[in-house]
């Protein structure tokens, strides 16, 4: 298995229909935003789309991002998008990807990453403790997760 960034990528097309077929809403949201070329508005430039694969397969993803769903705020940078197709789930697979989001932390110098959602007891497994509830950007409450950077 191999993290690659969707933007270095020469397979966007076949990342971006495997992105797609996500049964979530929010991948959906995540391949409309890179096929229309508006991603780095909605999140910021120099943000990343994080492929966790294996050849063909793509077994998670999720994103690095300036920012998220909770707007404004001056908390960044964002681990987003957090996806694991469900033939991988329970295999913690999406540690590899947090894995390389701490590698990028730790190269920009960042001490801290968050995480916006309403799961409980997911983002605790990679080293996440709880930090707030905020409102996202529809209004709604979300729990902020903190990933310190070591």
């Amino acid at each position: 298995m191999q993290v690659i960034d969707y933007f270095e990528s020469d397979r966007q097309e076949h990342w971006l229909a495997a992105i797609g077929a996500a049964d979530w809403g929010a991948g959906a949201f995540l391949c409309e935003l890179l096929s229309r070329g508006t991603f780095f508005d909605a999140v910021g430039e120099g943000s990343r789309v994080l492929l966790l694969t294996e050849g063909d397969e793509l077994i998670s993803f999720c994103t690095y991002a300036k920012k998220d769903d909770i707007q404004p705020t001056d908390l960044t940078p964002w681990v987003g998008f957090v996806y694991t197709f469900p033939p991988y789930r329970g295999h913690r697979f999406a540690g590899l990807l947090f894995a390389e989001v701490e590698r990028l932390a730790r190269q920009e110098g960042v001490s801290e990453v968050y995480i916006s959602t309403n799961h409980t007891g997911l983002y605790e497994k990679y080293g996440c403790t709880f930090k707030t509830q905020m409102q996202d950007m529809e209004g709604n409450p979300s729990n902020v997760y903190v990933k310190k950077i070591g």
